[in-house]
């Protein structure tokens, strides 16, 4: 009885030790067996550990991001447990940590938090406080999403992160005048951004968003009591930002919450946007609730002094207020968005200034508020008298024209000095302003129309029968609006801007319109109007386009799908008249009937009329650039005996000097003529010789004779091919392959061209030319390259291919920092690619071919990661139903190679199944299979991988980047084709079509390999007829001369 008490003790005994060395792993370790919300002094969090705060609201981790122009990065930062692609906050933005360390995060010894590469002990984010020996520091996830550092023997917090965001802004921080909201620098890239929120220091309950070198972006209601509502922060906005739940410092308790703030944020993303969002939970998504900037025009001072904008008239949505002019002297960028500057007046200002009125419209805030009687008395007393005055707008008493305005007991009138800028208009809502303007800026002459609303109507355009020049009557003014439309046949359109320095004004058309792209041939612009089209299409404004590219699709829906045509206005004829005071604009000139009955302001003799710059101009004087833009000279010039004279003297000379001209302009067109088709006969001969020279020898080769068809790509000229790649330079050098250089060329219309050159002491010699020329110009299949064109000139020998801007598949897979771009589903799909290419070139197209020379750096890809097999050089076709060949000249690359072909020149479609097995293991083992080390001895991946399928690891031999990816079934299964691939014997290896069966089937059975090929061999041959020796990785190209 004694004894078997004892036994039992010592069984309790033991049972108590492996559960405390348990809890002390758990515990002590690291924070892997279990999330939880707290970590203690010398605990750690690896890249699989997180920190979940107590409701499971928030969490902690380590994440990473990829991008196309970048190499993997990896953050900590904070979470929605729910929704782990919402990040709330990062530790580490100013310093990620490269792809392949060991991070960690944790309370050090000195008692800061941080983040560190365990490997090399390198710090990548730290709390910076005072250093401490104190072992009773803690950090804990709140449910609010706020991290905080504590030490158990103080009463107060240490650290914080709701007093250090990044770009989101959540219910419980504190909004003072230290804290800022960052943007990311990409969606994609937590680093520091562009834009930054923040309180605004000239006014309390106001915020703002600056941009770097740029400055205020947006501000929140700027105007004050002169601003619209729509610029007023929402209640739940302004309740999120105030500090009603201000964090008290106190580790102890939970932090306080408005229930209906939990599930908000705020943030400042990367595009410059300031957006609220809420939780939809039956939707499972974010909404947004309210952003801003909501368009350009919303963009703080976006068209600059004296700029109007008006976001209805995309694509030219500023313009100079009339009277002023764009400050930048380059005005005609203002058609391409380059609104730098703003405007100026055209005039000084004077005591006999006029005053502009304008509807609807927001400004930046007045210089100054008087209480006066009546407008009367704001304009003249006060604003006109005054130099300085620029701008005012009047209010009557117990008058209020927006929403939200509280109504006043005196009568206001607001003043701008000096200058008016961030002038907005919007149709329904606003405040009616009134700018200063030179009158003879805005009514030049008595027939020039009145401005409607920010638009001037320069002479001669018309807009009514009572001002411009009728033959220009096809604008129409909204004076409720203050809208001008062009009236053309086809029905009007929406003007959005006119010049009337270079007479051009922009009319706004749907895209869908079919002359949209094509503006000089829009069929209602025809000889008998004054309007010219131009070739100029606007249709965005610089890059801001892409900074809304997130805002409310039913406000985007009312422009982006607009283009601007620029038009041109002739210049006009004399101005029409009644009587002589008509003409009193028009100095030098009187009222007289012309011949052909109309009546028109003439000038005097020896004055000639200017059309473009509207008046009458000395004989001498008249510039030479000047343009006549009468369309009636004949009849509108008044008769008289000297003119007579002058005809009757220059006609004869002028019909003999003209004789001569076209005698001679005949001649030499003639000789031209002559001349282009000597070069032009001259080149066909070269280009028929250079063709029948290649198709002679196509036509050398009896199996592709039969086919009957000849080359099916165009045939390039050398000076071309020259001229797309700068000269074979090394700036368009893509890179060096077997047979030759590879370069970018350029060719007419932008489109890029891959260039092989193929080199003198090149392997590929002219049997492999021939091959390259015929067959792939014969093949057509999404995963095979495709050929452009070829050029033969004395020793040059030149293929087109189609550009692939992701280069070759062994690029990717065999770099330690690219291949991490390549995950399992990536890597899946371009083995099916090849898989399918592989089935149509042995089976499917009307050639039987074997390709002999498959591998991985002959694999290219497209800019969708999609696979294209190319390098035909050594393919051969075989005959009918057969499926192989022998030969005695064996080429190809060692280490792809199947066993029959290497020893005995023997290839058929089971070569490429070999090949392709190797293709395969580099693929997802991320190794190459000649020069791998592994033990001792030397051992190719295939022996390697098979060493460990035997031993039940093959699991082992994943590429390491794969480990989160990768699905493992598939993985298996891929290995498991490999070897069947690989075997020894070719009737062992399965078909090409078996296998896309295989690989695409869940549920197909897949046989059990045998011993791979050269699996008992040693290393390689130290010597081989090799072209790529020079090289320093290692693979060996074997080309055997015939015996």
């Amino acid at each position: 009885m004694a004894s078997r008490r004892r036994t039992l003790n010592r069984r309790s005994s033991s049972r108590c030790l492996l559960s405390y060395v348990f809890f002390f792993l758990c515990s002590s370790v690291h924070l892997n067996c279990y999330p939880g919300d707290i970590l203690k002094h010398g605990e750690y969090i690896s890249r699989s550990g997180t920190l979940v705060s107590a409701g499971g609201t928030f969490e902690l981790r380590f994440f990473i991001t990829r991008s196309n122009t970048t190499s993997p990065k990896i953050f900590v930062g904070i979470c929605y447990k729910w929704d782990r692609d919402t990040v709330v906050w990062v530790a580490n933005r100013d310093k990620p940590l490269p792809a392949n360390s060991t991070g960690v995060f944790r309370i050090a010894e000195d008692g800061n938090l941080r983040v560190l590469d365990s490997t090399s002990g390198e710090q990548y984010w730290t709390t910076s406080l005072e250093r401490s020996s104190s072992t009773n520091r803690t950090v804990k996830l709140m449910d609010s999403g706020n991290l905080v550092l504590s030490d158990d023997h103080m009463p107060t917090s240490l650290w914080e992160s709701f007093t250090y965001p990044t770009d989101t802004f959540l219910s419980g921080m504190k909004m003072d005048e230290n804290l800022t909201l960052t943007s990311w620098q990409a969606d994609d890239d937590p680093q520091i951004g562009l834009y930054t929120f923040k309180l605004d220091q000239q006014g309390e309950g106001h915020y703002v968003v600056i941009k770097k070198t740029f400055g205020f972006y947006w501000k929140s209601q700027m105007s004050g009591t002169f601003s619209s509502s729509d610029e007023i922060i929402p209640y739940d906005i302004a309740d999120l930002c105030s500090n009603k739940s201000e964090f008290q410092k106190s580790p102890k308790k939970q932090l306080p919450t408005n229930r209906n703030l939990d599930f908000t944020r705020l943030v400042m993303n990367s595009s410059g946007q300031l957006q609220y969002l809420t939780w939809n939970e039956s939707k499972r998504i974010w909404s947004l609730k309210w952003s801003k900037p909501e368009d350009e025009c919303d963009i703080y001072n976006y068209c600059g002094k004296f700029g109007s904008c008006n976001i209805n008239n995309w694509p030219l949505l500023c313009k100079c207020l009339p009277g002023f002019k764009p400050t930048n002297p380059a005005h005609y960028n203002w058609y391409f968005g380059d609104f730098s500057g703003g405007c100026t007046r055209n005039s000084a200002s004077t005591n006999l200034d006029i005053f502009l009125s304008l509807k609807m419209v927001k400004a930046s805030p007045p210089d100054l508020e008087l209480k006066l009687a009546n407008e009367t008395e704001c304009e003249k007393e006060y604003c006109l008298k005054n130099s300085q005055c620029v701008a005012y707008s009047y209010q009557e008493a117990g008058n209020s024209t927006q929403r939200g305005d509280t109504t006043v007991s005196d009568s206001s009138c607001w003043i701008w000095r000096e200058y008016i800028d961030n002038l907005q208009e919007y149709p329904n809502q606003g405040r009616n302003l009134s700018v200063r303007a030179a009158q003879a800026d805005i009514e030049s002459t008595s027939k020039t129309c009145e401005p409607c609303g920010t638009y001037t109507i320069p002479y001669p355009l018309s807009t009514g029968e009572a001002c411009g020049d009728p033959m220009y009557f096809f604008f129409d003014c909204n004076t409720s609006s203050g809208q001008v439309s062009f009236k053309a046949p086809n029905g009007p359109h929406r003007v959005v801007g006119i010049d009337p320095s270079t007479r051009n004004f922009v009319i706004q058309v749907n895209q869908e319109y079919p002359y949209a792209r094509n503006s000089r041939i829009i069929p209602w612009l025809n000889d008998s109007l004054p309007f010219i089209s131009t070739s100029t299409l606007i249709t965005e404004v610089g890059n801001s386009t892409d900074q809304f590219k997130d805002r409310v699709e039913a406000s985007r829906s009312q422009w982006k799908n607009k283009v601007g045509v620029l038009i041109s206005w002739e210049p006009p004829m004399e101005p029409t008249c009644t009587s002589s005071t008509d003409c009193k604009n028009w100095p030098n000139s009187t009222c007289n009937a012309t011949r052909g009955g109309k009546r028109r302001c003439l000038c005097h003799p020896n004055f000639l009329w200017d059309g473009s710059n509207l008046n009458c101009t000395k004989e001498g004087d008249f510039p030479k650039s000047s343009e006549a833009p009468s369309k009636e000279p004949s009849k509108d010039q008044p008769s008289t005996r000297r003119i007579q004279l002058t005809l009757i003297v220059a006609l004869p000379l002028a019909c003999l000097t003209a004789l001569a001209c076209i005698i001679i302009f005949i001649y030499m067109r003639n000789m031209a003529k002559r001349q282009v088709r000597r070069e032009r006969r001259k080149q066909a001969l070269h280009t028929l010789d250079s063709e029948r020279h290649v198709k002679d020898l196509i036509d050398s080769v009896g199996s592709i004779q039969e086919d009957g068809q000849g080359i099916e790509v165009p045939f390039f000229d050398l000076e071309c091919i020259l001229t797309s790649t700068n000269n074979f330079s090394d700036a368009n050098k893509l890179g060096q392959g077997g047979y030759g250089p590879v370069y970018l060329g350029t060719f007419p219309g932008g489109q890029e061209i891959a260039v092989k050159r193929l080199s003198s002491i090149s392997r590929q010699g002219l049997q492999e030319f021939k091959n390259e020329v015929v067959l792939i110009s014969k093949l057509q299949h999404r995963n095979l390259v495709r050929l452009r064109g070829y050029c033969i000139n004395v020793d040059e020998k030149i293929l087109l291919y189609e550009y692939m801007p992701n280069k070759s598949l062994d690029s990717f897979i065999f770099d330690k920092n690219l291949s991490m771009l390549l995950d399992w589903k990536i890597r899946f799909n371009i083995i099916l690619g090849i898989t399918r290419g592989l089935i149509y070139l042995h089976q499917d197209s009307r050639l039987r071919i074997i390709h002999r020379d498959l591998k991985t750096s002959n694999i290219l890809l497209d800019e969708e990661m999609n696979p294209k097999i190319s390098d035909f050089g050594l393919a051969r076709i075989v005959e009918g139903r057969e499926t192989g060949d022998n030969t005695s000249r064996i080429a190809g690359t060692l280490g792809y190679m199947s066993p029959e072909y290497a020893l005995n020149g023997i290839f058929s479609v089971k070569s490429d199944v070999y090949s392709f097995g190797v293709v395969i293991l580099e693929i997802i083992c991320g190794k190459k299979n000649t020069g791998f080390y592994q033990s001792e001895e030397a051992m190719s991946l295939v022996a390697y991988a098979w060493r460990l399928w035997e031993e039940n690891r093959v699991l082992d031999s994943m590429d390491q980047s794969l480990r989160e990816s990768c699905n493992a079934d598939q993985f298996l299964k891929c290995v498991n084709i490999a070897f069947l691939c690989v075997q020894e014997d070719p009737s062992d290896r399965p078909n090409m079509s078996n296998i896309i069966t295989m690989l695409d089937s869940e549920t197909a059975t897949i046989p059990t390999p045998k011993q791979p090929a050269f699996i008992l061999r040693k290393g390689l041959p130290n010597t081989a007829s090799s072209t790529s020796q020079a090289h320093t990785h290692t693979e060996w190209t074997c080309s055997l001369g015939e015996t």
